[in-house]
């Protein structure tokens, strides 16, 4: 993986927000539930904690609370 600790000598970057998603610093390669994986090459991404994003393990917002106006 090309963000390994061993590749830049220094480790990944993991934010953790109250109620969001989790900010880790990419690229990034994620292993789902099933075995399979996905991959992003870009240098921040947001992962889902909810589970309530379609596009699911990337975050799309989901678990913010939704008001009417």
């Amino acid at each position: 993986m090309p963000n390994s600790p061993s590749d830049s000598g220094r480790p990944c970057r993991i934010r953790v927000q109250h109620r969001g998603p989790l900010l880790v610093e990419g690229p990034v390669e994620v292993e789902l539930e099933d075995g399979s994986t996905v991959v992003s090459d870009r240098f921040r991404v947001a992962l889902c904690t909810c589970r309530r994003s379609r596009r699911y393990p990337w975050c799309d917002t989901s678990h913010r609370e939704r008001t009417r106006s």
